[in-house]
Formats: structure tokens, sequence, C-alpha cells
């Protein structure tokens, strides 16, 4: 009997196996050299979405309410790469109007429309900004009243004042009790303090103080990835050492442009990601960085891009920021070179399989498989083989942990089991890596043979009794 839908089943737990005398088909997959935009990889839009026009020249927008653009339905990006990512930056002003009351809808319609546009959120509510009108919220400011000589010049408020940590802290507990483990928001900027929360002056924070902050993230998002702005050593250890966090930072690129003698590229974040903790970081969460200025600053102030580039993947760059801004034109190559490294790129190299397999009985498998890219892949996405025989199939999971394939050579060799029912007859035998609740494909690989429905075929193989 043909099974009419695909059915899913789980990989037996692993015991040792033995590999039968009959054919064995060995699979060596064409690599390609093909940008692919994969979840949580890549350059993001900020801001903005898949499909929406850029910013123009040199400018960008942070921290307001997003000024939603008219869809045409078309999703590309012109000079800018196409992207699975999203990035929304808003003050928490805007999210607690009144006291206790919180506008939860700005990040739900955020997360629906990034969701509309095949892209995942990335958030940060920054406690304050610089101007008049992005300081903290209007009834925190009458509660506090004003505050001069403070000992940070990018703090707005006193974050010692025991009010801060109740308030501004609740409101991350209570935004983690809403989101934590949302399938759509990728990760939250672990943001506790400083102008546009780039965590200016958290190495003056008491220890109190500072564990308080941070708790108020790591408390509310068990689930949901957390980005550590690079800050400062107490801040960062603590961090890591309540929960494997990721890192970012937000002036990617600056190889001088605030002091002839300093920059970040060359006397900051070459220093602070191993003097703070943050150099292994990358192998349980992710890296994301954020342009300094925007990329056409870089070209007209002469810096090297290639340079830049080359630093961001040693650091075990996943993914970029660029502030929804274009891409110079002459870059595109470095770009997509980049492209090609950030994050995880699978290469499936081989894969050997039996050439004839009895229903409920093992198919017997091996696999190698090479990460290119510079990171793991951080999410729970599943390794599956199909069997498809005109619009019948069936697909079978394995336990395959993705986020354990670092960089470099990766093998994976085990069986599964075929059911019971299957029909004798010969099948197309597919891999893929699918998503973390559905069966559906989620990344793509770097090799050739993708079909449209997001498959690659691995060759023949016959189920008989």
């Amino acid at each position: 009997m043909r099974i009419a839908y695909c059915v899913s089943f789980v990989l037996m737990s692993a015991w040792p196996l033995v590999v039968s005398s009959q054919e064995t088909v060995v699979v060596r997959p064409e690599e390609i050299d093909d940008v692919l935009v994969n979840p949580g990889i890549g350059f993001m839009t900020f801001q903005r979405f898949n499909g929406d026009k850029l910013n123009e020249g040199k400018k960008w927008t942070e921290g307001y309410p997003i000024e939603y653009q008219e869809f045409d339905g078309n999703l590309e990006n012109e000079n800018h790469p196409m992207t699975s990512l999203a990035y929304f930056r808003v003050y928490w002003r805007f999210i607690e109007p009144v006291k206790d009351e919180y506008r939860w809808g700005l990040i739900d319609k955020t997360l629906e429309t990034a969701a509309a546009r095949g892209q995942t959120l990335l958030l940060r509510i920054a406690p304050y900004g610089t101007g008049a009108d992005n300081d903290v919220p209007d009834w925190y400011r009458a509660m506090v009243g004003p505050e001069e000589g403070l000992a940070e010049k990018k703090w707005r408020t006193d974050p010692e004042d025991p009010r801060y940590v109740e308030h501004f802290g609740g409101m991350i507990r209570d935004l983690g009790t809403r989101y934590d483990g949302n399938a759509d928001l990728e990760s939250v900027d672990l943001s506790i303090v400083g102008a546009w929360g780039e965590g200016a002056g958290s190495a003056r924070l008491g220890q109190k103080t500072r564990e308080a902050l941070v708790d108020s993230y790591v408390d509310a998002f068990p689930k949901t990835h957390l980005a550590m702005l690079l800050t400062d050593e107490k801040t960062n250890r603590y961090g890591l050492s309540k929960r494997d966090v990721g890192w970012r930072v937000d002036c990617l690129g600056d190889m001088g442009g605030f002091s002839p003698t300093w920059s970040h590229m060359l006397d900051y974040y070459p220093q602070a990601i191993i003097n703070f903790g943050m150099r292994d970081a990358w192998q349980k969460a992710p890296v994301t960085l954020e342009v300094c200025w925007v990329i056409q600053h870089w070209k007209d102030k002469g810096w090297d891009v290639d340079y830049i580039i080359d630093q961001s993947l040693k650091w075990h760059i996943s993914s970029f920021n660029a502030k929804s801004s274009p891409v110079p034109e002459e870059w595109w190559p470095q770009v997509n070179r980049w492209l090609r490294r950030m994050g995880y790129r699978f290469v499936l190299r081989k894969f050997t399989y039996p050439s004839k397999v009895k229903p409920g009985a093992e198919l017997v498998f091996t696999s190698w498989w090479e990460n290119k890219g510079v990171a793991p892949c951080y999410r729970g996405f599943r390794l599956a083989v199909r069997f498809r025989q005109d619009k019948a199939c069936e697909i079978l999971l394995t336990e395959a942990d993705l986020r354990s394939w670092l960089p470099g050579d990766n093998l994976y060799d085990n069986a599964v089991v075929i059911p019971e029912e299957m029909a004798d007859g010969e099948y197309d035998l597919d891999i893929a890596v699918v998503a973390e609740q559905t069966d559906q494909p989620s990344v793509k690989l770097a090799i050739a043979g993708r079909r449209p429905d997001g498959w690659y075929n691995l060759g023949k193989i016959h189920v008989q009794r």
C-alpha cells in the first residue's frame, strides 16, 4: 500500500551497528560557491524588512517606532544583501509610556512583519538615547527628577538608584514573560546602561546593581539567545557565569574615526574579546556585529574593507547590521566573500548507505560534513532523510545535533529505522536540514542538486521484504 502523505519518524537511540555485505552506495555531492541566505546568519535589515527601501546616503534611524513602508510584494533589497534577519532597536519610553502599561503591539507587529518577509527578529530595548526626545520615560523622569553630574557622561539616569533596577529591569522581565522562546525572535541584546543601550559606563556599576541588571535578562530569557555588549570584564564575565551568551559590538570597522591614535578595530576589540572572557563564547552563542557609521563611510575614509572583514571572521561573526544602508558597488565582491563565510555553511562531502533495506530494519549510513563557515548553527534544526516515491514519502528524523558542528570537518554516522508498513519498491533517497518544529527544509546546503521543495537527492534505494 502506497502512503499518501509524508510521515516523520525519529531515529532510535544509537547502539553498535553492523553493516551488511550488500552493495553500499557512496555519494560525493558537488560543492557550490553560491551566497546562501540561511536562518540566523548574514546581513540584517535595520528598522526595516526585506523589500523595503534603504536609508539614503549615510543616514540611519534607530530607537523610534518603525515607520512601515508600503510593501509591493517584492522581497529583493536593492544594493543590500537578501537576509533572514531583521533588527529592531527601540527606546524604553516608547515601550512603556505609562508605568506598567506596555505597548507590546510595537513588538508584535515587528515580529509578524519580519515573519511575513522571511525573517526572524533581533531586538534591543535601549534605556535612553542622548536627545531631548529619547530620555527615559516621562513617568520615570518625574519620579526621579532632574539628574546632573552623573558618573558617566553617557548616562541619563543613575543606575545605582534602586528604582532603575526595579522599573527598567522589571520591564525586561515582563518582556521575557511574553516573548521568550518565540520562534520568530532570533535574539535579544543584553542592554543595561548607557546611551543607545551600548553599555557605556557599565564598569562603574556596583556589583549588586550589575548582577541585578544582568539577571533581569538571564532570568527572563532562558530559551532565546542573548547577546551581550562587549563592555567590561566584570559585566561580561558575570553574564557568562550565568549562561551561554553571545556578544556584539556596535562599531565594527572603525579604523581611527574617533582619534588618530586609537581605534576600535586596533586598540579595543582584539584586546577586549580576550580580556573580558569572550574569546570562546561563539562556540555556544552567536556573535552579531554592527557597522560603525555605515559601510560607505568606511570607503570614504579609505579603510581596508578586507582587513575589517577578515577580523570579523576571525572573531566568528554570524550576523552583521549595516544599518539598512547601501553596499558600495565596488565592494560587492568583498561582501559576497564575507557572506560565504559568515556564520555556518554546511557542505556534505560524503554520504554512504546500503542499496537495499527491509521494512522494520535499520538504514545504516555514514556522513562526512564540512562546516566552511566560521561559526556553528545555534538553533535546533534537525537532519532528516526522506524516502520518496511519486507522491508518497516517509521522512525519518535523526538525532544529529547540528549545534555541535563547529567549523571544519564533522562526522555523523548512525542509522534510522524503516517503518514496518513501508511498501516494497524503489525510492529516491533525499536529505535535508529541517525546521525545529516541522519537517520543512530550513537550511540551504552548499551543494548542488537542491530540489524545488528544498530537499537534496542522494540516489536510489530499494525497500524489499
